[in-house]
């Protein structure tokens, strides 16, 4: 009997996917060649600077299959996701789909798969923030219950798994893929310029980004949260790339930040990551960055009212803000007054997607004929 070669299919849609796909497919690639890779992009995120500028910079290859979903409700984005790829799985017939993160294209192909009876691994398993009200916690939830190989980013995930009683032996601690693109980008990012094109110093700004609904679909909170900023930038120059969403949000409602914010058009990759490993405090409310600043160890200010990355509090230099004028003028004062001790979590080491892609050879069938 000829064993016929492997074939992972990867998923891609949002921003965060690109930086942990690349590494992986990579690592399968130098583990074995004859693996047949394919990779989907469900067009989640179609803004040229928050989706093309990263296959380029990551080294991604170009999709095979490209759905060009976007816009709608959560429930429209999903089921047009699922229509879409059906056929595309049908097609290929992977020994896997592989899919990272907690988007709605993570979801939506996730359910897919198990209509078909693939197997599906899921990179990032286990992160809980313990709040329902958020889509990407119910996305986390849903695809861990259906995946048949659950990747970890630290032992908190492994844990959370067990308590929701998955079997151990789908459950595999990985470390952060995500950690894995930014040490291997660390020599690029040292030849950017951007902090000097700006006019800033090392250590001497404030980088800031706001994206989620909670902060900027409410137009109290978002004014909110820019008068704060507008403070900050009285003391320390304050730079915030502003994702489409929010400037969106911005322009509806009329909000004006203040001029000593300066205010950039999204950056790809290698400059944005120039910013955060220059700056001297990050302000976000997005996910990975609670990640990557903690590796770089760079005060970290996450507004949110919740974490499923509690490591990045309890190991890393990140600190939960919650979402207010007033909270996030006093988490900055005490930050000034009390900076955080720098450590970083086991197995992120820029090795991770190796372990992945061990663990994804080591689970996968023989195919035979």
């Amino acid at each position: 009997m000829l064993r016929n070669r492997l074939k992972f299919l990867f998923v891609v849609g949002a921003r965060p996917n690109f930086m942990k796909v690349a590494p992986i497919m990579r690592a399968v690639d130098a583990c074995d060649p004859a693996i047949k890779q394919v990779l989907v992009h469900t067009g989640q995120h179609y803004d040229p600077m928050m989706s093309d500028v990263f296959f380029d910079e990551l080294r991604l290859p170009k999709p095979d299959e490209h759905l060009g979903i976007s816009g709608g409700t959560q429930a429209q984005q999903t089921a047009r996701i699922m229509l879409a790829f059906e056929p595309v799985l049908m097609n290929h017939q992977p020994d896997w789909l592989i899919v990272v993160g907690d988007v709605t294209s993570t979801l939506a192909c996730a359910l897919t798969a198990a209509k078909l009876e693939i197997p599906i691994a899921h990179v990032e398993a286990g992160l809980r923030s313990g709040d329902r009200s958020m889509p990407e916690e119910i996305n986390r939830i849903v695809v861990d219950s259906i995946a048949d190989l659950l990747l970890t980013p630290s032992s908190d995930a492994d844990t959370n798994l067990i308590n929701e009683s998955v079997p151990r032996n789908k459950i595999k601690c990985v470390g952060n893929v995500m950690i894995d693109s930014l040490v291997e980008s660390l020599p690029i990012l040292s030849e950017q310029t951007i902090v000097r094109d700006l006019g800033l110093t090392a250590e001497e700004y404030v980088l800031a980004t706001l994206h989620r609904p909670g902060n900027v679909d409410d137009p109290s909170m978002l004014g909110e949260l820019i008068d704060a900023l507008g403070q900050i930038a009285a003391d320390i120059p304050v730079v915030f790339p502003v994702h489409p969403r929010t400037r969106r949000r911005l322009n509806e409602l009329g909000i004006v930040p203040d001029p000593k914010i300066q205010m950039l058009e999204p950056r790809g990759y290698f400059e944005f990551m120039a910013l955060v490993q220059s700056a001297a405090t990050v302000i976000t409310d997005s996910g990975g960055i609670q990640e990557e600043t903690t590796y770089l160890g760079v005060p970290c200010l996450t507004v949110r009212p919740n974490t499923e990355r509690p490591i990045t509090i309890t190991e890393g230099t990140n600190r939960l803000v919650k979402p207010g004028r007033e909270s996030l003028l006093d988490a900055w004062q005490d930050l000034q007054a009390t900076p955080p001790q720098k450590q970083c979590p086991a197995l992120w080491d820029g090795q991770a997607s190796q372990r992945i892609a061990q663990a994804l050879l080591k689970a996968s069938p023989i195919r035979v004929k």
